[in-house]
């Protein structure tokens, strides 16, 4: 018989649909799924297991980024004010730098940064997604991986739309791995024509996995649909047929009533950026009226070129205070719906809310105690707010995912962290 592994002495914030807290609590893991929940009780239910004690910190759900670019840590603090930089900076960087050697120690960087930042699950879009895929495996973080799919030659392919061959094989190379959820990632409408949007489609429905895409995040794009169509971008992707409810969509920030209406319908996900969004200067989503139409709204980093950084944590102040200031309500978003968006929220915009989001019993163990020993942790009135409002990545001091600890005491227990520090250095003097 597996021993458990036995957390106790947290606080914790089971992000169930009673969002019931549990003070002075203690969780009951068997293998990679949660056995029980409750209070010190269960510590004489279950005698014996390792123990993790977490000092009266603060247990929640691991945090679900559903939108960034990994292996592009290679490209953090490049072009941070360049205008147009998507087609004159980046395009370019990734045509002269990108292969497999990059893209594997650049995403194996960006989850260590996950990890350690408290994210337990992330979907991520590039081009040699099996390195990602074989980074993540190794790594023990949970994933969504979405192979590139553009209209021009990639690093991966010499024809345009090749990330179409290529994705049908990944995805079917990666299908049965548990930690892994490989998925086909079309770049965007405007980067895509409709026959092979359309394609990617069919693909994801043949293999039932996810379809995921940027859209109606540039003005051009907005622009372009207008003109050729007379149709929103979200209206042009309804009329081909491709929203579906395994369909991911990243920003959304150009969008309308009538949009909204089609997302409830196809019950699309969603991954709102906002910090990548508001350093854009791109727009401000409808964030209010999805919430209240109930859309499955999760949050999501963006490259960390567009976002600089790849936690969760970082994101939820930028979430409350740009839409308390937009909407000029300081009430709107109490940090409890915050946490939601970064937690069940992100699962339910992945199809995911049976398996992860929330602590309960039957659920995945992926799970982040946050140590409130810390001077910006004190005093605690409100753990929700002290998460959203006074928490950063420094605060998180164990994250096990599947069952598994992969940190602990503030640092990863799979890989040597300055050895991956070191390797991804090389790179610079090439990319400058």
């Amino acid at each position: 018989m597996v021993d458990s592994l036995i957390i106790k002495n947290v606080n914790i914030l089971t992000m169930n649909s009673e969002r019931q807290i549990i003070e002075n609590g203690v969780v009951i893991v068997k293998d990679s799924t949660i056995e029980d929940v409750g209070g010190e009780e269960l510590l004489e239910k279950y005698p014996s297991g390792n123990i993790i004690d977490g000092k009266n910190g603060i247990l929640m759900p691991g945090m679900v980024n559903t939108h960034t670019h990994a292996a592009m840590v290679f490209f953090r603090s490049l072009g941070d004010d360049v205008q147009d930089r998507l087609k004159k900076y980046i395009f370019p960087l990734e045509k002269k730098m990108v292969d497999k050697s990059f893209v594997y120690f650049g995403s194996k960087y960006g989850i260590a940064e996950m990890l350690l930042g408290g994210v337990t699950t992330f979907v991520d879009m590039y081009f040699f997604e099996d390195e990602v895929a074989k980074a993540a495996k190794e790594m023990g973080i949970r994933a969504v991986l979405g192979e590139t799919v553009v209209d021009f030659p990639s690093p991966d392919s010499k024809e345009p739309y090749g990330g179409l061959y290529y994705g049908e094989r990944f995805i079917e190379k990666w299908k049965q791995e548990e930690l892994i959820i490989p998925a086909i990632a079309p770049h965007a409408p405007y980067s895509n024509d409709t026959e092979h949007l359309q394609a990617a489609s069919a693909l994801a429905e043949k293999y039932k996995v996810p379809m995921m895409m940027h859209v109606a995040e540039m003005d051009y794009e907005v622009e372009k649909y207008r003109k050729e169509y007379d149709m929103t971008p979200v209206q042009y992707l309804d009329s081909i047929g491709v929203l579906k409810e395994n369909f991911i969509a990243a920003h959304l920030v150009h969008v309308n009533d009538e949009d909204m209406d089609i997302i409830e319908k196809r019950n699309i996900g969603i991954a709102h950026n906002m910090g990548a969004n508001s350093k854009g200067a791109k727009g401000v989503m409808p964030l209010k009226e999805m919430y209240r139409r109930k859309l499955k709204i999760g949050l999501g980093s963006d490259g960390p070129m567009s976002g600089n950084t790849l936690d969760i944590l970082t994101q939820m102040p930028l979430v409350a205070k740009v839409h308390k200031l937009f909407n000029q309500d300081r009430s709107l978003f109490p940090a409890s719906e915050i946490v939601e968006m970064a937690t069940i929220g992100g699962a339910r915009a992945l199809n995911l809310q049976d398996k992860i989001g929330s602590i309960e019993p039957g659920k995945k163990a992926d799970m982040v105690i946050l140590e409130t020993h810390s001077v910006n942790m004190q005093p605690i009135h409100d753990y929700y707010s002290v998460i959203v409002y006074s928490a950063n990545p420094s605060n998180v001091d164990t994250v096990i995912v599947n069952g598994k600890v992969l940190v602990q005491n503030k640092c990863l227990t799979q890989i040597d962290f300055g050895e991956l520090r070191n390797k991804i250095s090389q790179w610079k003097p090439e990319i400058n």
